[in-house]
């Protein structure tokens, strides 16, 4: 049974738990060695996986859906690729702001499709050539927007991914770590489907867009309000980790929303801001984990 469980983010559809924790549980373990351990063993290491439920059914392997500026549709996808964009561009000099003239921003995207479809072109090109994006290809950035507000949008999904890491939480349980999208699966189950044997002593969230607000912050169970978010009842401890150029992780400091018993602390991951095994590497994390281990032990000799 898991001592610690790690729930991933998007595009992960075409890994499997298996493939994913060849490189998420090493990296893990090797951040709890950089902050002094203990270090847990690799089977004490569970995965929440759910990537293939955004597997497209009856496609070749490795098949990318070919999306194109057309497939952003919802005004949920067009909120959250906007954020995005106004993001990049505080962030990272190379990428002008929406309001730059001639970048046909925002404002007013609703007005017409036509419009709306120049904006979302803006968008794109301003992002793909972000250094947040590294390149990637329109296709794939359009499949992550899609499978973040898909997890909102699809009662199934939802349903079947917070399910998954239920089955992996058990009364052994000590950390659950989470990122990216992976981080609002964790916040919502532990918030709404605590089990009275489970004693999670810690919540670590890596680039997480819980607090990005109408794309997330005002969807999640249970409801934010007046962007006060719930405290996740089955969690003891919560330490939010983010790297300052994050995009996803728009809003990096989560304290304000979620209260003062959640720790924001800063990492820096180089080029690649949001990658999961980067923010698992890193000793801050390790010292979140090692954190909610050590707790775990003493309350389990308190006993």
């Amino acid at each position: 049974m898991a001592k610690v469980v790690f729930v991933h983010g998007v595009g992960k559809q075409y890994l499997s738990e298996d493939s994913l924790a060849r490189d998420v549980i090493p990296e893990l373990r090797g951040g709890a060695r950089l902050a002094g351990g203990p270090v847990p063993d690799a089977g004490d290491v569970g995965i929440a996986f759910y990537g293939d439920l955004f597997r497209p059914r009856g496609t070749r392997a490795g098949y990318v859906p070919d999306y194109d500026v057309t497939d952003i549709q919802s005004d949920d996808e067009v909120r959250l690729l906007m954020e995005w964009w106004m993001e990049a561009a505080r962030t990272d000099p190379n990428v002008p702001a929406p309001d730059e003239s001639g970048t046909r921003g925002p404002a007013g995207w609703a007005l017409s499709q036509t419009l709306r479809l120049k904006r979302v072109r803006a968008a794109l090109d301003a992002l793909t050539g972000a250094r947040f994006f590294g390149g990637v290809l329109d296709k794939a950035l359009i499949g992550d927007l899609k499978q973040l507000t898909g997890y909102f949008n699809d009662e199934a999904i939802r349903a079947e991914a917070r399910g998954r890491l239920v089955a992996r939480i058990t009364s052994e349980t000590r950390v659950v770590v989470a990122h990216s999208l992976g981080s609002v699966i964790a916040y919502e189950t532990l918030c709404e489907e605590a089990h009275s044997d489970w004693n999670v002593q810690m919540l670590v969230t890596l680039g997480s867009p819980l607090g990005m607000g109408t794309p997330v912050l005002d969807r999640l169970r249970p409801a934010a309000a007046n962007r006060r978010g719930v405290w996740p009842t089955a969690a003891q401890r919560w330490t939010n980790i983010a790297d300052a150029t994050d995009v996803v992780a728009v809003v990096r400091e989560l304290s304000p929303i979620f209260g003062s018993g959640l720790t924001d602390v800063a990492v820096h991951n180089g080029a690649h801001m949001h990658d999961a095994t980067r923010y698992l590497t890193a000793v801050e994390t390790g010292r979140a984990l090692v954190a909610g281990l050590r707790q775990g032990d003493e309350a389990v000799c308190d006993m």
